[in-house]
């Protein structure tokens, strides 16, 4: 249980409430607050803090709708798992992952040779029912299912075992074959989950997904791959730089 030190100013303009929010929220982002760390009850923390309960449950609610804490039955109140927050560039979720130190995990589902639907052969500039590589993946942070990860290829262009999916990020191998990926065209969007996506995530069928498409080409204009991802809009976000032209 977290008892966290937290000092209010009533002289200030400040809600007090809202002092004592954000507080709590640095605390978490400075990881004084890890995942799953509990609270004190509102009763303790308004007695030690000075405050009325009322202003301690507003805090806290605040920081539950902004998707911090988590209040539980017969548990009382937790810190979530901290979502991950992606840049908008050219790099794969496993490096993404890897980087931001959140040990990537990859449950492999499938990986072989299909005939290449329509979308997919327009994607890849191959006629339709070429046949193409496929691969399924679940990408994990530590035990925690976080995306489904569907990827075609041109057939030849890299040979990779499930062991090697499992081990290393998409990107990683094709760099290390000699592929350099220069220009994607990406669309991100939202759509519920399907039974089957739920399951592999453990979510409930319609809850809200993020998706991706996206179509990298190499620095020879070549398209490389073309991607299908799903991943738990309650741990995943997308972070984007917008400059005025």
């Amino acid at each position: 249980m977290y008892r966290p030190r937290v000092t209010v100013d009533r002289s200030s303009p400040v809600p007090l409430y809202y002092q004592l929010a954000q507080q709590l929220e640095a605390a978490v982002r400075a990881g004084e607050l890890s995942p799953g760390t509990r609270l004190e009850n509102e009763v303790e923390l308004a007695d030690r803090c000075g405050l009325s309960r009322p202003t301690v449950r507003q805090a806290i609610q605040h920081l539950v709708d902004r998707g911090l804490l988590v209040r539980k039955r017969g548990v009382g109140t937790q810190v979530v798992q901290s979502e991950i927050r992606r840049p908008i560039e050219l790099t794969s979720l496993h490096d993404d992952l890897a980087a931001a130190g959140r040990e990537p995990r990859t449950e492999v589902l499938e990986l072989g040779p299909v005939p290449a639907e329509d979308e997919v052969a327009k994607e890849l500039g191959a006629p339709p029912g070429t046949e193409v590589l496929r691969m399924r993946r679940i990408r994990f942070t530590g035990d925690e299912p976080l995306a489904l990860l569907t990827n075609y290829l041109p057939l030849d262009l890299l040979t990779v075992t499930g062991d090697d999916l499992a081990e290393h990020g998409l990107y990683e191998l094709l760099r290390a074959t000699g592929v350099n990926l220069r220009i994607a065209n990406q669309t991100i969007g939202a759509r519920g989950a399907t039974a089957a996506e739920a399951r592999l995530l453990d979510e409930r069928r319609g809850v809200p997904l993020l998706t991706m498409t996206r179509t990298a080409y190499d620095d020879k204009g070549a398209a490389i791959e073309y991607g299908c991802h799903v991943y738990r809009a309650d741990r995943y976000s997308f972070a984007l730089t917008l400059v005025e032209r």
